[in-house]
């Protein structure tokens, strides 16, 4: 008799050797991912960036836009206009008074007009200008008029012959969504929606937000049920494309918010690749802060003879700004000095690790604070958001993902515990107060070697500094 071996594997008593090929063709079945629904992993991306590269490089080169002269349209040039005056009906009036928005603001009369009436539109307008609304409102009359012109693709009608016994119904075609609306950052896509959903809902049309970080299987509910207008980021938008659980053929108007802030973060291929999905021949609509080479890339591929339109910069409100040359060793001390100070203030970092740094050191000295920052579940930013926003913590400790596009409102001081990059991220970020009509100070920490750069910045970005030099914790300069 053949003796057992001894020491060798012993199953458990459920161990099936299949399970593994069991469920990755049951998820193969379900045309999703295995159970955690992961994002694409480095070499997947790498491949879908090499793909983009190789038909990039089969397409004509596009043209550089010609000179693009804007339209300056002031307060005055839209004081004596109302909402109704611009060409919207009379649910979007009703549901734009319920919001507190009873006149529009310049960039509002200057934009809707021409959305509403098809043509392309280039929109330069500051971060709180009222964009939200001048394109949301115009895209939802412009979707209204296209529905009733016949433009829509007619939405399959369901069989009325009755299945035979046993057998199940076919499901009945999705409705593909007809407009997009692009912005750089889940916050930001967020507001947007918060916005332009009850304009939709008001006439009958659904929204969805297609953001990352945030659980998928609703978003592919949603896809399933039928939208109208899709709001997201790139990455989430070009990645449910990829997964054939979007179809983007039937976007008759696509909007790209804060389109110089989704090319500065890399997103100028991905945005590219995705407009080029859209219905030929679409209506683009495209707001950006700045018009650098990166969206002039965007202009001149995807916006035909566009209506280009600035809106008068508001009065500037009276912000301080200083710049303070702190030592290391003291520099911990003078966060908290800062953020002592009465009122709402935003503390401003480069990286993640160092806002949470700062966050717990403010906690321990007793401080109300809060964190936001890429780290955290979408969940908890927005909660984190809302204890600002309500006055539950008085600092916010964030990244530049707080920089663009939130409107907290009474914010008292900026800190720049990391000195900007440019110019660009000082505005953006300086923005954040003397808003509303109200005073404000920005505070903008740096190390005595990166003074030069500094005022470099500060000329680029036309400020002039009411303090630049060093300061200890106790300095009055604090105060």
């Amino acid at each position: 008799m053949a003796q057992k071996k001894r020491g060798g594997f012993k199953p458990p008593a459920n161990y099936d050797p299949n399970r593994g090929k069991k469920r990755a063709a049951a998820a193969g079945k379900r045309g999703a991912r295995p159970a955690q629904q992961a994002e694409p992993d480095r070499e997947t991306r790498a491949a879908a960036d090499a793909r983009s590269r190789r038909k990039a490089a089969d397409r004509p080169a596009v043209p550089a836009p010609a000179r693009l002269t804007a339209k300056l349209t002031t307060s005055d040039d839209a004081a004596q206009l109302t909402f109704r005056d611009l060409g919207l009906g009379g649910n979007l009036l009703r549901v734009l008074g319920e919001m507190g928005a009873e006149r529009p603001f310049p960039i509002q009369a200057a934009t809707i007009p021409d959305t509403i009436a098809g043509r392309d539109v280039l929109g330069r307008a500051r971060t709180g200008s009222g964009k939200t609304i001048a394109f949301g409102a115009a895209l939802v009359e412009r979707l209204l008029r296209l529905k009733a012109d016949g433009a829509f693709a007619s939405d399959p009608a369901p069989s009325k012959r009755q299945p035979a016994r046993g057998v199940r119904a076919p499901k009945r075609p999705t409705r593909k969504p007809k407009a997009l609306i692009l912005a750089p950052t889940r916050e930001l896509a967020l507001q947007i929606d918060r916005t332009v959903q009850p304009l939709a809902r008001s006439v009958g049309f659904y929204t969805a937000q297609l953001v990352g970080g945030t659980p998928l299987d609703p978003q592919l509910h949603a896809l399933e049920r039928g939208i109208d207008i899709v709001i997201g980021t790139p990455g989430r938008v070009q990645d449910l494309v990829d997964r054939r659980r979007l179809d983007l053929r039937e976007v008759l108007v696509s909007v790209l918010d804060e389109a110089d802030h989704m090319c500065d973060l890399g997103f100028l291929e991905p945005v590219q690749d995705i407009l080029r999905q859209t219905a030929k021949g679409g209506q683009h609509l495209l707001f950006s802060a700045t018009l650098d080479a990166s969206v002039s890339a965007l202009v001149a591929e995807f916006l035909e003879d566009p209506a280009v339109h600035e809106a008068e910069e508001a009065a500037a409100m009276p912000v301080d700004h200083r710049v303070v040359m702190v030592r290391r060793e003291h520099k911990d001390d003078v966060l908290a000095k800062l953020a002592s100070a009465r009122g709402r203030t935003i503390v401003f970092c480069r990286t993640r690790a160092y806002a949470e740094q700062i966050a717990t050191q403010l906690e321990e000295r007793g401080v109300g604070v809060t964190a936001l920052h890429g780290d955290l579940s979408q969940s908890r930013r927005e909660r984190n958001l809302a204890a600002f926003s309500l006055g539950r913590a008085t600092v916010l400790v964030a990244t530049d993902v707080a920089a663009r596009g939130l409107h907290i409102d009474d914010v008292d001081l900026v800190v720049q515990a990391d000195p900007p990059h440019d110019f660009k991220a000082y505005l953006h970020r300086s923005g954040r107060t003397g808003r509303a009509g109200k005073a404000g100070r920005v505070v903008t920490l740096i190390p005595q070697a990166r003074q030069e750069r500094m005022r470099e910045i500060l000329r680029e970005a036309g400020v002039e500094a009411s303090y630049f030099g060093v300061a200890e914790p106790g300095s009055r300069v604090l105060r």
